[in-house]
């Protein structure tokens, strides 16, 4: 086994690229979807919250901590009480981005003791489908757990965990790990596929946020794969990369939860990690310079389109996206 959990992740997708069952990709379409993306690699995208500097240094490094622990419930979002005009995601990341600014950050010690009341209360939730209690109480559980880590680890500091990878991606990914909703790693027959989704967006929000420099210098910032979640694979299959098992996809357009960790919803998330590693070595071929995580911001914010948002997409309730 490899060292590096970037190489693990890209071993582990090839490996059920090459046994899936629902799910196969088209490599003509990654190759072609390669090309283009390899012309708009510097192109516009969406603005983030989680990209979003406060004027403490401290504080924005808190912000794009709290926001990516609790960056997942893509299975609930039909339900959420969404702003007008805004996704599940970033209905939760603009009110997250209100009470900074209005109160501040949470303390350590304030997110360990957060309850599921207090996070329908800032998340905009109390009058939501009686489901969506079960989603503010794994946000609950995913910031008590960022407060306790904070804690129990790095006397409180955010910026403790950044310090400890020491400019490294992959420490910093395998030091979030550590925490129970950050470790996403399914199995699939007889071996372990790693995913690590929230933990590597977190990474790529810090680089974003701080301009690359301080918190947010990662030297190997361009080891990071695709971070592999619902929009992009859908994005992919639109694009006529990836094509599912007909039964598979009879299901997705019925609206029926995919459970997580099932070999479906493993192939799905696992191929468009390997498509997007075909889609950088063409845009490569021809002439991009690109990588993994800035494809994976083009495919996701073009998924945010309402000819993409109008098809149905497979939905999964977890804590890993």
């Amino acid at each position: 086994m490899t060292a590096n959990v970037f190489e693990r992740i890209r071993e582990a997708c090839a490996r059920v690229a090459r046994r899936a069952q629902s799910v196969r990709l088209d490599p003509a379409r990654v190759e072609a979807l390669g090309r283009e993306l390899a012309r708009a690699v510097s192109g516009p995208i969406l603005d983030d919250p989680a990209h979003r500097s406060f004027r403490e240094p401290e504080t924005t490094l808190a912000f794009v901590l709290t926001l990516d622990a609790i960056n997942f419930g893509s299975g609930w979002f039909p339900l959420l009480q969404k702003r007008p005009g805004m996704s599940g995601y970033f209905s939760i990341a603009t009110a997250l981005e209100e009470h900074f600014a209005a109160r501040g950050a949470w303390r350590a010690d304030e997110l360990a003791s957060l309850t599921t009341r207090d996070c329908a209360r800032c998340f905009g939730q109390e009058r939501a489908a009686s489901e969506v209690g079960e989603l503010m109480s794994l946000y609950a559980q995913a910031l008590n757990d960022l407060g306790r880590f904070l804690s129990v680890d790095y006397g409180g500091r955010f910026s403790g965990p950044v310090e400890e990878a020491g400019g490294s991606a992959a420490r910093l990914v395998e030091c979030l790990a550590s925490m129970p909703l950050f470790r996403d790693v399914a199995r699939y027959g007889e071996f372990d596929v790693p995913f690590y989704k929230r933990a590597q967006i977190t990474v790529a929000d810090l680089a974003n946020a701080f301009g690359g420099r301080g918190p947010g210098r990662f030297e190997d910032l361009d080891a990071l794969t695709l971070f592999a979640d619902n929009l992009v694979p859908h994005v992919l299959r639109c694009e006529g990369v990836l094509h599912y098992a007909p039964s598979l996809e009879r299901r997705i357009e019925r609206g029926e939860l995919l459970p997580s960790g099932c070999p479906e919803e493993i192939e799905i998330r696992a191929l468009a990690v390997h498509a997007v590693e075909g889609c950088v070595e063409a845009a490569r071929r021809a002439g991009g310079e690109t990588s993994a995580h800035r494809i994976d911001a083009l495919l996701w914010h073009r998924g945010q389109r309402p000819e993409y948002k109008a098809l149905p997409r497979h939905r999964t309730r977890c804590t890993y996206y």
